[in-house]
């Protein structure tokens, strides 16, 4: 299957809480709090799609990355489990890297429950790496978060070749 990936809007806000509360049903975001990220200029929020049902939101996921500042933070993920294991993770998580980059941060973090071997590979394989432990971050279970850490890359500046005398 394949997706499309959009800039995600206030109108997608209905859609992207019935996956929060549905996936994340201990401790969703309200949807204050999502709406009042989804449009912050500081923040980027994609939701993913199947090409011709633009309104069946299959996943989304938010970067907090004010353009100029050297860190940003993937601020949340979600997956439908009808798609999970199919690589719609891993395009959300590297168009929010891409764009990381593009507003100039030089590394990216994420909190992932601790409870979460899966994400947690996802991450791994996208080079993140573990940098710490927060005890009981998570609520109202209190499940611990592993903080990850990614360098990312100098965007990289080609030099034009000198033009040849004749």
């Amino acid at each position: 299957m394949s997706w499309q990936l959009r800039r995600a809007g206030v109108g997608d806000l209905d859609a992207i809480m019935r996956l929060e509360t549905g996936i994340f049903a201990a401790d969703a975001w309200s949807s204050e709090t999502m709406r009042r990220d989804v449009a912050d200029p500081n923040c980027y929020y994609l939701v993913a799609f199947p090409p011709d049902e633009p309104e069946r939101v299959e996943g989304y996921a938010g970067l907090l990355s004010p353009r100029g500042a050297v860190e940003g933070d993937i601020q949340t993920i979600a997956v439908t489990e009808s798609v999970r294991g199919r690589g719609l993770g891993r395009a959300l998580m590297q168009r929010l890297l891409a764009e990381a980059r593009k507003r100039g941060a030089r590394e990216v973090f994420l909190e992932v429950r601790a409870d979460n071997p899966v994400a947690q590979r996802l991450y791994a394989r996208l080079g993140f790496e573990e940098v710490g432990v927060r005890r009981g971050y998570y609520q109202p279970d209190g499940v611990d978060a592993i903080v990850m850490r990614l360098a990312l890359a100098e965007p990289e500046a080609a030099l034009a070749e000198p033009e040849a005398q004749s």
